[in-house]
């Protein structure tokens, strides 16, 4: 059995609203295992059967589609997949690094085209102080100011590359890396 965590979106936004209990017994039912949610709604660590990522997202999208009428974006990872998307992303150590809480990956299904982020980059200029870089299956994000006051919102993300991904700070993502390390002991 693999360790996996799921990044849930669109779950517990306006009508969607979601229990993590009945999220918990929906994917016991369909054989995942040792679930537990961590850090805030939405984030959930599991066993499985080794399977790639990709399928285990489709899998537990199915899973919230069909049992609870949700259409949520999915993103699955190994402990090492989210290693990595941390080490990747520039605003997170080194000189350059950002505020933990302001600091964001934005993940998606799919790789954001380099064009596409250059576009992104481009539409956001001279609308805020964020920083953007590409990542893999994932756009990482400097939220200088604050989430709040942004005008760089998942919407506008979604609209500009034509994907949808579901984000998480930095902190949070911390946070669950050393649960996952935590649990496999």
């Amino acid at each position: 059995m693999n360790r996996y965590v799921a990044f849930l979106g669109s779950i517990n936004v306006g009508k969607d609203r979601l229990k993590m209990v009945d999220l918990r017994e929906a994917l016991e039912r369909e054989e995942l295992e040792e679930i537990e949610t961590v850090a805030a709604s939405g984030n959930v660590l599991f066993t499985h059967e080794p399977m790639p990522s990709e399928g285990l997202a489709e899998k537990i999208a199915w899973i919230i589609r069909d049992e609870f009428d949700i259409d949520s974006e999915v993103v699955v990872m190994t402990r090492d997949e989210l290693a990595a998307i941390i080490a990747e992303n520039p605003f997170a150590q080194g000189p350059e690094a950002g505020e933990e809480k302001f600091v964001h990956t934005m993940f998606f299904l799919d790789q954001p085209g380099d064009m596409q982020i250059k576009a992104l980059q481009i539409d956001h200029e001279g609308r805020g102080n964020e920083r953007i870089a590409g990542g893999t299956n994932a756009l990482h994000v400097d939220y200088v100011d604050g989430v709040g006051r942004s005008k760089l919102t998942g919407d506008f993300i979604t609209r500009r590359l034509g994907i949808r991904g579901t984000a998480r700070n930095i902190r949070s993502m911390k946070r669950i890396l050393a649960k996952m390390d935590e649990l496999n002991g």
